[in-house]
């Protein structure tokens, strides 16, 4: 088996917003574990799975923290052609849960939003058996998707989502605006 990052998935580099991988040998061993233990011929959208990895809990610091009504605790970011305050890391919440959503080789390929400079890397490279996409280290209530992740799902950059039903949509959107207020995204400073 061998675990390649998507060129989406930040969580290993240095100075990161959000969830970060704070010992990768230790989140790699956890993670191909739990990869290993997967059947990912039973998920919804056959191929793209979202793994609970709790033995991976102590190599990951939390993408999240209660917001502050000081200042100085947030830094300035560009982020998606947008600058925006961010909690500094020093801020993040302790990880009470890990899910990181991995797609085998072939369902990644095919998904809608993969570049074309990554499907040819990923084509060049028959070892790669699976694509971790996201580090999801929850603090509190299990993490939402970001609006703007919810929105581009829905507008066809996930396969699954496709596959959603009007009432699980509404339940999501509920559930991402009031996760939204009450946790602050964190970064590095």
């Amino acid at each position: 088996m061998r675990i390649i990052s998507s060129s989406i998935c930040t969580a290993h580099e240095p100075r990161v917003i959000g969830s970060k991988v704070i010992d990768p040998r230790g989140f790699m061993a956890a993670l191909e574990a739990a990869v290993a233990a997967h059947n990912f011929a039973a998920d919804r959208f056959p191929g793209q799975a979202l793994i609970s990895v709790p033995a991976a809990i102590p190599f990951v610091s939390s993408g999240v923290g209660r917001p502050k009504p000081d200042p100085s605790a947030y830094t300035l970011k560009l982020y998606r052609g947008t600058v925006s305050a961010y909690l500094k890391r020093e801020h993040a919440a302790p990880v009470e849960g890990l899910a990181c959503v991995v797609y085998t080789r072939d369902a990644y390929l095919n998904d809608p939003d993969v570049q074309t400079e990554e499907r040819e890397r990923l084509t060049a490279d028959s070892s790669v058996t699976h694509v971790l996409v996201a580090v999801l280290a929850e603090a509190g209530a299990r993490s939402q998707l970001s609006p703007y992740r919810f929105a581009h799902n829905l507008a066809g950059g996930n396969r699954e989502a496709q596959l959603w039903s009007a009432d699980e949509i509404r339940a999501k959107a509920r559930d991402i605006i009031e996760y939204a207020g009450q946790w602050a995204t964190v970064a590095d400073d």
